[in-house]
């Protein structure tokens, strides 16, 4: 078995403002295939197109916005993380496999916590503000 030596791996050698500018473009792009190819995230988008603006102009405490608003992005980090461990588990193969369902369900468990999470700071910060 050989040994990993970084000088070896053709992906790391940009440093600096082109590493910044590479992971930038990295990034964009997989905004993009996720607005593309995922169902999900584009639901969960259209969520946060309506949330954050209403956070934004809700008279709640500037903490309060804080907690509305990363809740709502926390939902889409989390989209993208569970989308992202679906593709690799689908580069490896399309075959159904235990433990290919089990990393699914996984992703799949984290996005449903971090929508529930969404909902409680939403019900209770609205709920202290407005419906008692």
């Amino acid at each position: 078995m050989s040994e990993y030596h970084i000088e070896d791996n053709p992906h790391k050698g940009n440093k600096g403002l082109t590493r910044a500018f590479r992971a930038a473009v990295n990034s964009w792009n997989g905004l993009i295939y996720a607005y593309k190819e995922e169902s999900a995230f584009r639901q969960e988008l259209a969520l946060g197109l309506i949330l954050i603006p209403l956070a934004i102009f809700l008279p709640v405490s500037p903490i309060e916005k804080i907690l509305l608003i990363s809740s709502v992005v926390l939902v889409l980090i989390v989209e993208l993380l569970n989308s992202s461990v679906e593709a690799a588990i689908d580069r490896i193969s399309f075959e159904v496999h235990d433990l290919s369902k089990r990393a699914k369900d996984f992703g799949s468990a984290a996005v449903m916590l971090a929508l529930l999470l969404c909902f409680m700071t939403w019900a209770v910060i609205v709920w202290n503000h407005y419906l008692q």
